[in-house]
């Protein structure tokens, strides 16, 4: 396999279809993409596996959608109207905008990475800055309509604690899951989709005793790694990272952060964090509302301590994106392959007519398109030869082309071509729909 480059990836992304520039006629909006027909698909396929393996395969875990504004209090409770900062530092030179903890230097004088002047800190210390993106709700933009675009999911699931253990009837442990969008006014945002200041979250909130916090602390960070392992990604490019004492926030008992090797370096797919009962201490102290848990067992109240899995969307869909793609030598010439896990590439099967100008062929080859939809996301192509066609869903991760020739309309056969190998194989058309579900479902 080899090694793959970010600008190959991004390539690939604008070429077929998966990610573009957000408003890219107007030149684009800093850290904003678009997911394309291909893209969309990949990341809807992302979500749902996530959801499977978390929800429906579970007993203990219930659903939320939380909307993303919220009552401004519920922010201040949570610290981020406060805390939720960067120390920046302002360039005289290129009066850019850096995070001063990313500039290189001594302790005191940075180097500017925007046009390579000295920065004096003494001078020009860094000021901190809240990277919540405002807005106003109602008619008067003022400060008793300011409110906010979610930095995260997590305060969605916290609020609607005592609703989803009292609608549910739930006992602990349980938890509660959410995909949602999020958005932060990143000042050094970058490395394609991987660091953007609208993204979405898969996140759990998983409430536990204080006694059983640390064991299940544990079991999530193993449950986590193996999700990964299990959609495909290759095991020697995912790393578990426990965080240093020096760099948990100030309510985590622990945090472990699951890596994954980009082009870019080791960075963060994920993080599973022993939360404590802080969150749900602080909402009960600011709303004045009973957020205890009533321990039939013990006969006593008590604030539950909270596990969260919380992973990026978009930068699980980055690795698995980066992780699939190969390129290989076949036959003298290069191939291109997305060799994405079943569950995720955005096509399962490609039909393609050998003779487009055939109305024969093209009229079966429809007719097995049509039928095959009914159980999967299938793509009908026929735009260029065949061999172009093999190359073109090898690229965008393809599980199996159908090719319907004259020979088939004689002898009610097609051909299966599989991605990852590339053999063939005649099969009738009669037990086509049984074959390709014992592959795929």
């Amino acid at each position: 396999m080899s090694d793959v480059s970010m600008d190959t990836i991004v390539s690939l992304c604008k070429r077929r279809g998966f990610i573009f520039q957000g408003s890219e006629i107007y030149g684009g909006v800093g850290s904003i993409w678009d997911y394309g027909p291909l893209g969309v698909e990949l990341k809807r396929n992302v979500k749902a596996a996530w959801w499977k393996s978390v929800v429906h395969r579970r007993d203990d875990i219930e659903g939320l959608d939380a909307a993303i504004l919220m009552n401004p209090s519920v922010w201040k409770a949570s610290g981020h109207v406060d805390g939720f900062t960067d120390p920046l530092v302002d360039c005289k030179s290129c009066k850019k905008r850096f995070r001063a903890d990313h500039l290189k230097g001594d302790s005191d004088i940075k180097k500017c990475s925007g046009c390579g002047a000295q920065i004096n800190l003494k001078e020009n210390p860094p000021r901190l800055f809240n990277l919540m993106l405002k807005t106003f709700l109602g008619p008067l933009e003022d400060s008793s309509s300011v409110t906010y675009l979610r930095p995260e999911t997590a305060q969605g699931i916290f609020v609607n604690f005592m609703n989803v253990l009292n609608s549910r009837s739930r006992k602990l442990p349980f938890g509660i899951a959410q995909i949602g969008k999020s958005f932060r006014n990143e000042i050094t945002p970058g490395n394609f989709t991987f660091r953007t200041r609208e993204f979405e979250q898969m996140e759990i909130e998983y409430f536990v005793t204080p006694e059983d916090a640390d064991d299940f602390y544990k079991r999530w960070v193993e449950t986590r790694f193996n999700w990964y392992l299990e959609l495909g990604v290759t095991k020697d490019k995912l790393q578990l990272r426990p965080h240093g004492e020096n760099e948990l926030a100030h309510y985590a008992k622990a945090c472990t952060d699951i890596e994954y090797l980009f082009p870019f370096g080791w960075s963060e797919l994920e993080g599973i964090a022993n939360r404590g009962d802080f969150d749900l201490k602080q909402h009960a102290e600011h709303s004045g509302k009973d957020l205890t848990y009533f321990d039939q067992t013990r006969q006593q109240h008590y604030l539950p301590y909270v596990i969260e899995p919380s992973g990026g969307v978009d930068r699980a869909t980055l690795a698995f994106l980066v992780d699939a793609y190969r390129e290989e030598e076949v036959k003298g010439s290069k191939r291109a392959v997305l060799s994405l896990h079943k569950d995720l590439a955005p096509y399962k099967i490609a039909v393609l007519p050998l003779l487009k100008k055939n109305p024969e062929i093209v009229e079966m080859a429809k007719k097995i398109c049509s039928s095959l939809k009914e159980d999967f996301v299938v793509k009908y192509d026929d735009t260029a030869s065949i061999g172009k066609l093999y190359r073109r869903q090898d690229e965008i991760g393809t599980l199996y082309c159908v090719t319907i020739d004259v020979q088939s309309l004689e002898d009610k056969q097609v051909t299966i071509r599989d991605r990852d190998t590339m053999e063939q194989e005649r099969i009738s058309v009669d037990s086509l729909q049984k074959y390709l579900k014992e592959k795929l479902l």
